[in-house]
C-alpha cells in the first residue's frame, strides 16, 4: 500500500476553552488510521500518513475525528510536504511592501481563493498591513502587532469563502525544513 504524508493545520486550538493536548491528539490519531502522527509546538501543527490520496479527503478525515474527540469543531487545512515547502520558499522570496521590518504571516486555506477574493485582498490598504496571494495561501505583512490587525482570520475567510488559520513565518519555516521533505 502506498502511503502519503500531509501537514495538517488545526483552526483555533488552544486559545478560549478550545483545548487540543497534542499527545492526546496524537495518540486519537494513532488509534484511528493515521501513521507516523508528530505535532510541532502547541498551536495545532500536525504531521500524519495515510493511504488517502487527496488532501480534501485528509482534511475532512482529521476534522472529524479531531472534532468528535474534543468535542468542538476544529477545521483542518492540509498541505503535501512539496506545497509546504513552495508557500515557504515564496513567502521568504517575497519582496516586502513595507519594508524589511514587517512580520510576515501566512494563512494556510481550505478550497483555493477565487479571483475576487483574490482581488479583495490584494486590494487591502490598511495603514501597516498588505497582502499577497501565495496560490491557496495569503501572505500577510504586518508593522503593528498581530492582534491590531484589521485583517482578521474572519474578515479574511469573509473575503475569500475560504477557512483559514494563520501560521508566523517562523513556524512555517520550521515546519518546511522539518516536514516538508
Amino acid at each position: 500500500m502506498t502511503v502519503a504524508t500531509y501537514i495538517g493545520f488545526l483552526r483555533a486550538v488552544n486559545v478560549g476553552q478550545r483545548w487540543v493536548k497534542m499527545e492526546r491528539l496524537r495518540a486519537h490519531l494513532s488509534d484511528n488510521g493515521f501513521d507516523d502522527v508528530v505535532t510541532h509546538i502547541q498551536s495545532g501543527n500536525v504531521r500524519v500518513t495515510t493511504s488517502m490520496r487527496s488532501v480534501a479527503k485528509v482534511e475532512s478525515a482529521l476534522r472529524g475525528l479531531i472534532s468528535d474527540e474534543f468535542g468542538f469543531d476544529v477545521p483542518v487545512i492540509a498541505r503535501t510536504p512539496a506545497a509546504l515547502r513552495q508557500t515557504a520558499a515564496d513567502a521568504d522570496a517575497a519582496e516586502s511592501p513595507l519594508g524589511d521590518d514587517a512580520r510576515r504571516y501566512v494563512t494556510f486555506t481550505t478550497g483555493g481563493i477565487s479571483a475576487d477574493g483574490r482581488r479583495a485582498l490584494e486590494a487591502w490598504d490598511e495603514p501597516g498591513e498588505r497582502v499577497l496571494v501565495l496560490g491557496s495561501d495569503v501572505l500577510l505583512f504586518l508593522t503593528k502587532p498581530a492582534h491590531q490587525a484589521k485583517l482578521t482570520n474572519a474578515r479574511l475567510e469573509r473575503l475569500t469563502g475560504a477557512t483559514g488559520t494563520a501560521r508566523d513565518i517562523k513556524v512555517v519555516r520550521a515546519l518546511a525544513e522539518k516536514w516538508g521533505s
